[in-house]
Order: C-alpha cells, then structure tokens, then sequence
C-alpha cells in the first residue's frame, strides 16, 4: 500500500487512519479544512463545495505522482435537532459533507484506482442502518452512503474494490459542539476511532481478488446497533 486519499483525516476516526496509513509504511494524504497535527500532505478544502472536493482529489492523485492505492472518505458532521428547527442551509451541508462529497471524491479518483486495482473504503454509520429522532439528515446521509457503496461495489467489482464500514459511538470530538441533550452521557461506552481504523486498513489490504465488502465495527455494548 502507497498512497492513501483520506477526507477528514485532521481529527477523529480520519486522523486515526492517517496514523494507521503511515504505521502500515504507506502515505496519507489528508483533504480537510483544518491542517493535520501529522506530518503528511495536506490539501484545505471545503468538502460542502463538491466540485472543490473533486478538483482537491485530483490534486491529491497528482501529488502521489498520479498513482493512489486507496480512497477512505471519512469526513463527517453532523447537528442533531428536530427538522422545522435546524435552518435549511445546515441541513443541506451535513448531506453534502456526509454523503455527496463522498460520491465526489471518488468520483475523480475512480481512473486512478481503477490503474492500480485499489479499495475504497466509505464511512456510514450505525445510524445509516437504523433511524433515531432528531437526526433526519444524518440518518438521510448515513443511509445514502449504504445505498451508494452497495451500488459502487457492484459497479466496479472485479476493478475496484470498495468497502463500506460502519461504525458505532466513537471517543471523538464530533459530539463536543452539541447541545447537552444529544451528547453521549458520562457512562457511554464508546469505541476508540484506532480500533476502527485498524478495520479499515484490513480491508485497503486486502489481497487482489478478495474484497471486504461490509464491516460493523462498534463497542462490544453498542446500543444503536442492531
């Protein structure tokens, strides 16, 4: 394994693939917003804009001298609230982060995968497998990302391969900005994002002709799954 295109990879699970990336002898490249504390490659772009997602996935791929090996598309948000009180536009950006830039950023790196037999791995959730209330575009995104990776893996089977993971409650700070009310409460048992990470390069490394097509990683006490 080479070169790794990793979305959202400055914080939370995406940092803990960079880390597992670089552990594992490859390169990371991270598309964020914000500058990774790991010394990697980093390209600033606001995922919400998807043709930027794509220009900035083409500029990954022609900073690994045109060659990639993966893609793992782990940028995510998400503000949780009824839907008549969350305002349209933050609606729309947490679809558009979670599940269009997804489409996006593989969307351009699909001719280089395709050259080197390379795996995508996508990011849902255990809430794109089961709805909760007060998260109707999380769940819409969540739920999409499943729908999409199923079909992409049908679509480029034998070419590309494409793994979808969903995961549980992580030990992240995507529920610090929350209201009190949809943070995990202080005896949540959450996984820590390394473990998951760890699923993820098990599947990027997967031999040719092998495919890891799904994974459910979460705390052993999981209680959003099944």
């Amino acid at each position: 394994m080479d070169a790794v295109i990793v979305t959202g990879g400055s914080s939370g699970l995406g940092a803990a693939v960079v880390d597992a990336v670089l552990e594992a002898g490859g390169r990371p490249i991270v598309i964020d917003r914000q500058k990774p504390s790991a010394d990697v490659p980093w390209i600033d772009c606001d995922l919400a804009d998807t043709r930027a997602a794509e220009a900035a996935t083409r500029q990954a791929i022609a900073e690994a001298g045109g060659s990639l090996d993966g893609v793992v598309t782990a940028a995510g948000m998400d503000v949780p609230g009824a839907l008549a009180d969350i305002p349209g536009e933050v609606w729309d950006r947490i679809v558009t982060i979670d599940l269009l830039s997804t489409a996006a950023v593989i969307r351009a790196a699909i001719p280089a995968l395709k050259q080197s037999h390379g795996g995508v791995v996508t990011i849902s959730s255990t809430l794109g497998v089961k709805a909760v209330s007060d998260a109707t575009a999380y769940c819409a995104a969540k739920f999409g990302v499943v729908g999409f990776t199923r079909a992409l893996s049908a679509e480029l089977a034998g070419q590309v391969n494409v793994t979808l993971v969903v995961p549980g409650g992580m030990r992240t700070k995507f529920f610090d900005e929350r209201d009190e009310q949809y943070k995990p409460g202080p005896d949540a048992i959450l996984n820590d994002p390394a473990n998951v990470a760890k699923a993820i390069l098990f599947a990027l490394q997967q031999p040719a002709g092998c495919a890891v097509r799904e994974l459910v990683i979460a705390a052993e006490q999981e209680s959003s799954y099944p």
